[in-house]
């Protein structure tokens, strides 16, 4: 194993937090998967490049056959993808050919999952599988709690009331923020009350013409 091969595997160990948080072999199967003799692109370990690297070839002209060497660069886009594992989306630079089994994998946290190491031959690429790994494997020994439909309408209940109060927190916050009184809210409960009793006696007015207007009249003995 070269000296750059060796750097990486280090540097892949280190992130994922130490030689004793890895799994039993996982050290071994890095270090078989690093690429050794390949030719690897220095921006390829940080993304997921699925094998696409740079090649090398012949152009051949139209007229006379002359041959020039010339190289092919992989199609690099900048993602990002979303794990349900981590919760939030990835921004990484991946191939075309990535995307494509990325999708034919149902997504990154599968992708990961289910590539072997020796075909993970980038830094990133190797980083995020024995992640994604350890964070599935530590999901794999927590215990699962079942709550009752009575305890999961106490849970929708306070969540709509945490919801309230923070809608609440957020107006109050606006309100100091452009410096807003309570003088032109008190103007208005006035303004209200005000057109309420007008209409009050409004209806009380209308109510005593029609009982004069349709009440019998009772003649004198």
């Amino acid at each position: 194993m070269s000296f750059r091969s060796r750097e990486m595997v280090k540097r892949i160990v280190k992130k994922i937090g130490g030689e004793k948080n890895l799994a039993p072999g996982l050290k071994d199967e890095l270090k078989k998967s690093v690429p050794n003799s390949k030719v690897v692109m220095g921006r390829a370990h940080r993304g997921l490049y699925a094998g696409r690297h740079i090649q090398f070839g012949n152009q051949v002209s139209h007229d006379g056959g002359n041959k020039s060497r010339r190289s092919w660069k992989p199609n690099v886009q900048d993602k990002r993808l979303f794990s349900y594992i981590l919760d939030r989306h990835i921004k990484v630079k991946v191939t075309t050919h990535a995307l494509r089994c990325i999708d034919k994998a149902g997504g990154i946290d599968e992708y990961l999952l289910k590539t072997p190491y020796h075909k993970m031959d980038t830094e990133m690429g190797l980083y995020w599988k024995a992640k994604i790994e350890k964070l599935y494997e530590e999901l794999g020994e927590m215990e699962v709690v079942f709550f009752s439909p009575e305890d999961e309408a106490k849970f929708e209940e306070q969540f709509r009331e945490l919801k309230v109060e923070q809608r609440a927190a957020r107006r109050e916050a606006r309100r100091k923020m452009y410096g807003w009184s309570g003088k032109s809210e008190a103007i208005d409960e006035g303004r209200a009350d005000a057109e309420g009793t007008h209409q009050e006696a409004a209806r009380h007015g209308e109510g005593s013409s029609d009982a004069d207007i349709h009440e019998p009249q009772v003649a004198n003995a």
